[in-house]
């Protein structure tokens, strides 16, 4: 699965956040990579909304992981931000993997502090500002 999707502002966010879920095919962990700033928390709260999440989506920064559910298909959405962790073990100790494991949608931020933790099917998404502005993701 090698996509590039183009965002070009926050205008057009929610047509990649549709191109997004149109090539996740039947994959259920994400982990999206990118530098502080660029965008992935805004991104997975577009894709949620896509996806047909109602709730209010915000980064789960202090909280480690936010559970969301489809309004449209009922469907578990989880959306973890490793920011705040120190090691893999904090992550074990919340049963990150036992989520990983279940078959719900997981979006994942800073999946490099536990990538030891992550399945071997994990689609990897990097999201780079550009010196426009704009992003680039590539799954």
């Amino acid at each position: 699965m090698a996509t590039t999707i183009s965002i070009p502002s926050l205008n057009t966010i929610h047509e990649a956040a549709k191109q997004f879920v149109a090539v996740m095919d039947d994959r259920t962990v994400f982990a999206f990579n990118g530098s502080m700033g660029a965008g992935k928390t805004t991104f997975i709260k577009a894709v949620c909304e896509v996806l047909g999440v109602r709730d209010v989506i915000n980064s789960p920064s202090f909280a480690i992981v936010n559970e969301y559910r489809s309004d449209t298909t009922a469907e578990l959405i989880y959306h973890f931000d490793f920011y705040r962790i120190n090691n893999v073990q904090e992550a074990q100790n919340i049963g990150a993997e036992d989520y990983f494991d279940s078959g719900a949608l997981c979006f994942i931020e800073w999946p490099e502090k536990v990538e030891a933790l992550l399945p071997g099917d994990t689609v990897w998404v990097e999201i780079e500002e550009q010196a426009d502005g704009s992003r680039l993701l590539k799954m």
